[in-house]
């Protein structure tokens, strides 16, 4: 009973342990010290709802309505040039890179963001939707599997949101804060690119 937990928390890691859209903006948040614990949440609360859908069979549905992951694919990739554009800006502007010296986010604002790069990001249906449902389906305990996978995706969030700020006296210097913001940009240009291209 306990494989599948242990096998779904492996497959989970797997696919979240990667540098993409979601975990750069957890690990700006984390860095900046700024409504952490909300976003780390939402997260990992979206991941569990994506990935008991796909146990239960959404996976199935969305494979049979390709012109719904078309759209949400362009979506989510104007979403990410979007972001890119502004992360690319701060990099550009010294005067905007010291966390500190800027009013924060409002909690409202970067839930939505959030949840913009959770849900309009067409790699978390792929991941969570359709392949760990399908690979759930290959275990017994497929809901254990699923619990499995979700506490993959909270530890992993958690351990990136919260490690952050250990980060932060390297990113004390607006020059460091220039090249994150920098990579940031390369990372969201980059997926972009791959949900536009890639499929």
């Amino acid at each position: 009973m306990f494989t599948s937990a242990i096998a779904g928390f492996a497959a989970s890691a797997v696919l979240i342990i990667a540098i993409g859209a979601q975990n750069a903006f957890v690990l700006r948040q984390g860095l900046r010290r700024e409504h952490v614990l909300p976003v780390v949440l939402t997260c990992a609360l979206s991941d569990l709802i994506l990935i008991l859908a796909g146990i239960g069979g959404l996976g199935a549905v969305v494979n049979a309505r390709p012109g719904a992951v078309t759209a949400i694919r362009w979506v989510g990739s104007i979403f990410l040039i979007a972001y890119a554009v502004l992360a690319a800006r701060r990099a550009l502007r010294p005067s905007a890179l010291n966390p500190a010296e800027r009013a924060p986010a409002t909690l409202r604002a970067t839930l939505l963001a959030c949840l913009a790069f959770t849900y309009l990001n067409p790699h978390v249906y792929l991941d969570t939707v359709l392949l760990l449902g399908s690979i759930a389906q290959q275990h017994p305990h497929r809901w254990l599997f699923g619990l499995g996978a979700a506490a993959a995706s909270l530890a992993w969030f958690t351990a990136l949101g919260a490690g952050a700020h250990k980060l932060a006296p390297l990113l004390g210097r607006p020059a460091a804060w220039r090249l994150l913001d920098a990579l940031i940009a390369v990372v969201m240009l980059g997926v972009a690119a791959n949900l536009i291209f890639a499929y």
